[in-house]
C-alpha cells in the first residue's frame, strides 16, 4: 500500500506544504513574506495573518501538483514547534481540522529535527551515528544524531543564535531585512583579515554570540566617529572579517564534538547552512580532517515543508501520532 502524506510548515514566515509519497518528496510549495522588509524583522502578528491568507492555496497548489486528491492522504502533518506561536497555530489548526475532517490521523514534527531530516530527501545521505551542526535565526546546536527519530543535543548557544547574530550585524551596517544574506555576498570580495572581533569562549561544546555582537557594535561607534563614509569605504572587508569570526566560533565547537565523539559523519542545516562562507568552510575542514560532510540543498537549507514530510514519513513508519488535542509549542525542544 501506497504511504501518501501531506506535510505543512508554518513556523515564522513561510507558508509551505509538501506532499510526500513512499518516502519520496513529490512537492514542496513555499509562500514567502515579503511584509517584513520594511520593518526590518518579522512582525509576528503580521506572519500570522499571512499564513491565514496564503494557507488553503499553498495546500491546494501541492496536492494538485503532486496529482493527489484528500482521499488518497494516510496522515496530515504539521510543524508543531519550535517558532512563533500565532504562526504556529495556523499550521497546526489547519492541520489537525483537514485530517479531522477526513478521518485520518495527524503527525506533530519538531522543526529542528526536521532540518536535520532534510538530509534525507536526496542523495548522498549520511550514515549513523553524524554529528549535525543546526544553524539558524533562533537555534545554534550541535546534534548527536542516532536514528531517524533519536537525536540528542550535546551543544547549545546560551544566549543568541548565530542567524540572529548575522542580521544584527547587518542591521547595525544599515543593510535591509533580511540581512545575513548580504553580508555573506559582500563578504565574498572582502579580506577575511582586515578587522579583528574577540570570539566569546564558553565551556564544553555550548556557543554565546552575544558578545560579538556587543563587540561589533562598540567597533563601529568607534570607527565611525568622525568618519562617516568608513562602513561605505569598507563594507565588504567589514562582511567578511565579522563572517570569518562567526564561522570560526562555529567550526571551533564542530572540531572540538568531532574530537570527542570519534565521528566523522558531519553534516549542516537549517536556514544558516545556504551561507557560501560555512559551506566552504566546512568543505575545506572535512577535506583536511578526513571527515565525510553533508549539504542540504539551498532549497532545504530555509524553512520548508518537504523536510517536515520527510519527519513525517519516519513518524508514520514508527507508529508516532498526536491526537486532535495536540497544541502548538513555540518553545519545543527535542
Amino acid at each position: 500500500m501506497d504511504l501518501t502524506l501531506l506535510a505543512i510548515e508554518s513556523s515564522c514566515d513561510e507558508t509551505a506544504a509538501a506532499v510526500i509519497k513512499n518516502g519520496r518528496i513529490l512537492t514542496n510549495v513555499i509562500a514567502t513574506q515579503d511584509i517584513h522588509r520594511k520593518y526590518g524583522g518579522i512582525v509576528p502578528e503580521l506572519a500570522s495573518r499571512d499564513h491565514q491568507k496564503n494557507i488553503v492555496p499553498v495546500v491546494h497548489e501541492a496536492l494538485s501538483k503532486a496529482n493527489i486528491t484528500k482521499s488518497m492522504l494516510n496522515a496530515v502533518a504539521f510543524t508543531k514547534g519550535p517558532g512563533l506561536l500565532g504562526s504556529l497555530l495556523v499550521g497546526v489548526s489547519f492541520g489537525k481540522a483537514l485530517a479531522a475532517g477526513l478521518g485520518i490521523p495527524v503527525i506533530e514534527v519538531n522543526h529542528m529535527q526536521a532540518h536535520i531530516l532534510s538530509h534525507f530527501i536526496g542523495d548522498p545521505k549520511p550514515v549513523f551515528p553524524f554529528l549535525c551542526l543546526t544553524v539558524s535565526g533562533g537555534h545554534t546546536q550541535i546534534v548527536l544524531v542516532k536514528d531517524f527519530l533519536d537525536m540528542e543535543i550535546i551543544g547549545e548557544t546560551q544566549d543568541d543564535a548565530v542567524g540572529e547574530a548575522f542580521d544584527k550585524t547587518a542591521k547595525l551596517l544599515g543593510l535591509p531585512y533580511p540581512g545575513g544574506p548580504l553580508i555573506d555576498k559582500y563578504a565574498r570580495e572582502g579580506n577575511i583579515h582586515a578587522f579583528k572581533f574577540p570570539p566569546v569562549d564558553t565551556p564544553g561544546l555550548d556557543f554565546s554570540f552575544s558578545g560579538i555582537k556587543t563587540a561589533f557594535l562598540y567597533f563601529l561607534r568607534d570607527q565611525t566617529k568622525g568618519n562617516a563614509e568608513f562602513i561605505s569605504k569598507n563594507l565588504s572587508d567589514i562582511c567578511a572579517s565579522i563572517q570569518f569570526t562567526l564561522i570560526e566560533i562555529l567550526m571551533k565547537k564542530l572540531r572540538k564534538a568531532a574530537e570527542q565523539t570519534g565521528i566523522k559523519e558531519i553534516a549542516i542545516a537549517g536556514g544558516v547552512s545556504a551561507n557560501s562562507g560555512l559551506r566552504n568552510t566546512l568543505e575545506k575542514e572535512g577535506s583536511e580532517r578526513g571527515w565525510k560532510i553533508f549539504i542540504p540543498k539551498f532549497e532545504y537549507c530555509t524553512d520548508n515543508a518537504a523536510m517536515i514530510a520527510m519527519a513525517a514519513h519516519y513518524k508514520y513508519l514508527a507508529g508516532e501520532f498526536a491526537t486532535q488535542e495536540a497544541n502548538p509549542d513555540p518553545r519545543m525542544t527535542f
